[in-house]
């Protein structure tokens, strides 16, 4: 017999927030495209940071032969820490310095490796989570290296998942709400059954009173294929959101979907609430259930310097210039590449920035589609800003 809350819960209403924008979507370039295979580059640069706070201890020296999946890195400090992994086999050839995929281009360490071509795993131990404590799958995630991004940083799904206090909802971010990137989409079209087994692990964390599934109402293919792997989970609601940016910011989210807003300086989780990326259920999945470390994401490349725009499966460490020559990239003379969309996307200073864990699009406009927003001038305090609530 369902329980009061989720009684009343189920037939409530979507709510709205303030403000927002409706920019042009522009995501029928890659949308409806089956995700391509990266193939291997001949250097992979694997920053042994790619989150706020400081480095793991380096595990590796130049010259070894490392295994896809092998840690790199060693995460010390379970708060601070999130380790790195392999892409593939192969040899690393080098630990440098390199240009950061970070708007200050600064550069920062990185593990360069020279693909052997082999592919060869580590060994791997699945976990069985009807036997498993929840020790053992926290450990699995952190050690798994999955991130999640959150309020304007890199928040750990570790320490999310692993909260004491009660959740009342569970909410899965499949909003994807940015201009050009379907990144998401994608994912959510191919693999929908270990996006919910992902969503089941975080549930045995966290034991919330119901799931509630954002997603934008354009998405109709994903929106069928989460609803058909959600059928026999009786407190997982899939929600339909109208498509208005920011619809995927965190607090916009949880207020769309709940009615509930987060007090200034607070978090969702002191109000009863945990949000995860749908991305990062796909990827908690693959960690506990087949040990398989975050070593590659679904990209969006797309823009109209590209002859062929499409989502591809990229290795952690890809150039964004290798990326770009897979999809026939025609530079202009003055050619701006933003790593992200363009609304909350940085210019990259170079080409030979590698992509990380958080990269969910590499935009490659020509002047005429996105032209330059020119000068930057002094704020009038005209408050059109507020009124669209940016």
């Amino acid at each position: 017999m369902p329980s009061l809350f989720l009684t009343k819960f189920k037939p409530a209403p979507l709510w709205d927030f303030h403000g927002g924008v409706h920019p042009p979507v522009r995501k029928s370039q890659t949308n409806s495209k089956p995700v391509a295979n990266m193939p291997l580059p001949d250097r992979l640069y694997v920053p042994v940071r790619q989150h706020i706070g400081v480095s793991g201890q380096l595990l590796v020296n130049a010259g070894e032969r490392v295994l896809k999946g092998q840690a790199l890195t060693f995460a010390d400090n379970s708060v601070m820490v999130v380790p790195v992994h392999a892409p593939t086999s192969g040899t690393v050839i080098a630990i440098t310095e390199h240009t950061s995929p970070h708007p200050s281009a600064l550069p920062e360490t990185v593990i360069v490796i020279e693909p052997d071509g082999a592919d060869e795993w580590r060994a791997r131990q699945r976990l069985n989570i009807v036997g498993c404590d929840n020790q053992t799958i926290l450990e699995r995630i952190q050690d798994s290296g999955t991130l999640v991004w959150a309020v304007q940083a890199f928040a750990k799904t570790h320490i999310k998942a692993g909260m004491s206090q009660p959740v009342d909802y569970l909410i899965i971010n499949a909003v994807e709400c940015e201009p050009y990137i379907s990144a998401d989409d994608a994912l959510m079209q191919e693999a929908p059954t270990t996006i919910v087994k992902g969503i089941d692990i975080l549930c045995k964390l966290l034991n919330p009173k119901a799931v509630l599934i954002g997603i934008e109402e354009d998405k109709p293919i994903a929106i069928a294929a989460l609803k058909a792997a959600c059928s026999q989970r009786e407190h997982y609601y899939v929600r339909e959101v109208p498509v208005k940016y920011p619809s995927g910011g965190e607090k916009q989210l949880i207020q769309l979907l709940t009615n509930k807003e987060v007090p200034a300086g607070r978090r969702p989780a002191d109000i009863g609430i945990v949000m995860q990326n749908v991305g990062t259920a796909f990827a908690v999945a693959q960690a506990v259930l087949d040990d398989h470390p975050l070593i590659s994401r679904i990209i969006t490349l797309t823009g109209e310097s590209l002859l062929h725009p499409q989502n591809v499966h990229a290795l952690i460490g890809t150039p964004v210039a290798a990326l770009l020559d897979f999809c026939g990239f025609q530079a202009e003379r003055q050619q701006k590449v933003i790593m992200g969309g363009p609304m909350m996307g940085f210019t990259l200073p170079d080409l030979s920035v590698p992509v990380v864990k958080t990269t969910n699009c590499i935009l490659a406009p020509t002047a005429t589609e996105l032209p330059d927003s020119g000068p930057e001038l002094d704020c009038i305090r005209c408050g059109a800003c507020a009124d669209a609530g940016l």
